[in-house]
């Protein structure tokens, strides 16, 4: 009946042909949750990635000596870590806007952000994170697969790895990209790396269709589609076992089962038409410069509440929060785009009593200089920046380490990469030193062979 059927029409009858190869990255065996190695405090991450680096010194590190300096060269004392940056020539640059004690903890917030600073009594900032490498796509990839080279695997794929998931129908660690553009360093920094194939990033549109092609033809039934998926799957497996069960191979096998279980699960996922109107507004639907961030922010919410893992939001197209020219400009435009958005999110989950087993992340790649750069901007700074944590057992209302007296270097209690890498596992209840996968005679992890990483027990709450 099929044996003279071109390939390409035999996909269209069987599902949806290019959607179909989109979910090359699942398998069934996907969604096989599988345990923690001890007690987790976290069951699942929102990781809001703040493309091309958002400025610490503006945000969430208030530093009264650089307001204080403002216009000076920067002083001599640091000038070694600057050798290579023509800005250590260029004078200190104050704050765009004022810090103010926020919730009943206090917590400096800036006034960039007072939706997300009405929400400190839940977050925990590290602000003696550093890093690298002062590139974006070195640094994008350290910040999402621990390396400053590409082709490792990211930290969603490590968590899917390591504890499946819990939905039959969903992927286990889902990308909701910016519609603006890729972020530099492009899809390798949500890919599987030497992780077989079924552990990469599936990203989905936020409205219409989630996954592109993924319906099946229209004239086509049920039963008839279930048919060419069976003697699809017999021909695949005689194929697979000629080739020494290639990883590739049994990832696209499986894609078509989870594809055929998704053509009515991802597109409930993203109707949000059962949502009431104050929850709309509480992502900031009802606005016009927040309601696509808002949108993602939803969407990352009916996710982990269907049992995905791991989902990343992100925030910035190719240039995002790389304020080099006009700090107040672009920060004003991304923080109203997201502050709201990103409070609603905390607050329902919150609400929904799932804050308190989901870890949510926010963050860049790193940040940026107290420096000014063409007078109004500010360059790169992987040396001492911040980035936050919410629910999941986190301290709660809580400030972690601190960077020098303008902030340019992690200056106590630093917090490299690497060691949030694995608090963030310890959180999931993973070992980063037992979670490994054996690849060219490594065990290979996250954190990295022979790397020393450590666990900041002290943002645990």
């Amino acid at each position: 009946m099929f044996s003279s059927t071109s390939r390409r029409h035999f996909l269209q009858e069987a599902g949806a042909g290019a959607g179909w190869l989109a979910l090359l990255a699942m398998q069934r065996s996907l969604a096989t949750e599988r345990p923690p190695q001890f007690a987790p405090r976290a069951k699942r991450v929102i990781w809001l990635f703040m493309h091309g680096g958002p400025s610490q010194v503006d945000l969430f590190d208030p530093k009264p000596d650089l307001a204080r300096l403002s216009g000076e060269p920067l002083p001599e004392s640091f000038g070694e870590v600057m050798t290579r940056r023509k800005v250590a020539t260029n004078p200190l640059l104050a704050p765009a806007m004022p810090f103010r004690p926020r919730g009943q903890c206090g917590l400096q917030v800036s006034d960039f952000l007072p939706h997300i600073g009405a929400c400190a009594d839940e977050l925990c900032v590290v602000r003696s994170m550093h890093g690298d490498s002062v590139n974006h796509p070195q640094s994008v990839y350290q910040m999402n697969t621990g390396s400053v080279l590409m082709g490792r695997p990211s930290v969603g794929s490590w968590v899917s790895y390591g504890l499946g998931s819990e939905n039959d129908d969903l992927p286990a660690f889902v990308v909701l990209p910016d519609p603006g553009g890729g972020l530099k360093g492009g899809p390798p920094a949500w890919g599987n790396g030497y992780l077989p194939a079924r552990y990469q990033g599936v990203t989905m549109r936020p409205q219409g269709a989630p996954i592109l092609n993924l319906s099946p033809a229209v004239d086509q039934s049920t039963s008839r589609q279930r048919q060419s998926l069976d003697l699809l799957e017999k021909w695949n497996r005689r194929h697979l076992a000629a080739r020494d069960n290639d990883d590739e191979l049994e990832a696209r096998i499986a894609s078509y089962e989870l594809a055929y279980r998704m053509q009515s699960a991802a597109p409930e996922l993203v109707d949000i038409r059962g949502e009431t109107a104050e929850t709309e507004r509480l992502y900031g639907l009802d606005q016009r410069e927040t309601s696509e961030f808002g949108r993602r922010c939803l969407l990352a919410r009916r996710m982990v509440e269907r049992g995905v893992r791991f989902v990343q939001v992100i925030s910035g197209d190719t240039v995002g929060w790389d304020a080099h020219t006009d700090l107040v400009k672009n920060h004003t435009n991304y923080c109203g785009r997201t502050d709201r958005p990103i409070a609603g999110l905390l607050q329902d989950l919150k609400r929904r009593g799932m804050l308190d087993d989901t870890l949510v992340i926010w963050g860049g790649e790193f940040g940026r200089m107290p420096m000014s750069e063409q007078g109004k901007g500010r360059d790169h700074n992987p040396w001492g920046y911040s980035l936050w944590m919410a629910g999941a057992g986190v301290k709660r209302g809580f400030a972690y380490g601190a960077t020098d007296a303008v902030g340019l270097r992690a200056a106590e209690n630093r917090v490299h990469v690497r060691d949030f890498h694995a608090t963030v596992l310890h959180l999931l209840g993973l070992d980063h030193e037992e979670l490994s996968y054996y690849n060219h005679g490594l065990d290979e992890r996250l954190t990295g062979p022979g790397e020393e990483a450590r666990v900041v027990h002290e943002l645990l709450g």
